[in-house]
């Protein structure tokens, strides 16, 4: 059954880089959410294209729009989603937590 595990494993990051490329279209579809979030990560233009072939540039996406509520309900919204499903696609996207059980 190990396989099943990493088969659900890799759905979830499938889902949450799904999210993650939704959330970022979002950001980019209007130019002061899309100003905003690249003053908040450094990003630019020039080096926006590189970060994202990055596999940890979709958690910081999906980092930026939960840690803001207003923004998250609304790119939920948009994306036809429960701020939930994307409060969980950014925590398959950050891993597996251990909860040191077995």
């Amino acid at each position: 059954m190990r396989h099943s595990s990493k088969a659900l494993q890799s759905a979830k990051a499938d889902f949450g880089r799904s999210v993650a490329v939704s959330a970022l279209t979002f950001l980019g579809a209007d130019a002061e959410r899309l100003r905003r979030f690249l003053d908040m990560t450094g990003l630019g233009p020039h080096n926006l294209r590189g970060a994202a072939e990055d596999p940890a540039f979709y958690v910081s996406v999906l980092e930026y729009v939960v840690a803001d509520e207003q923004l998250l309900v609304r790119f939920a919204a948009d994306a036809g989603l429960e701020p939930e499903a994307v409060a969980r696609a950014h925590q398959a996207l950050c891993g597996p937590t251990h909860s040191g059980e077995p």
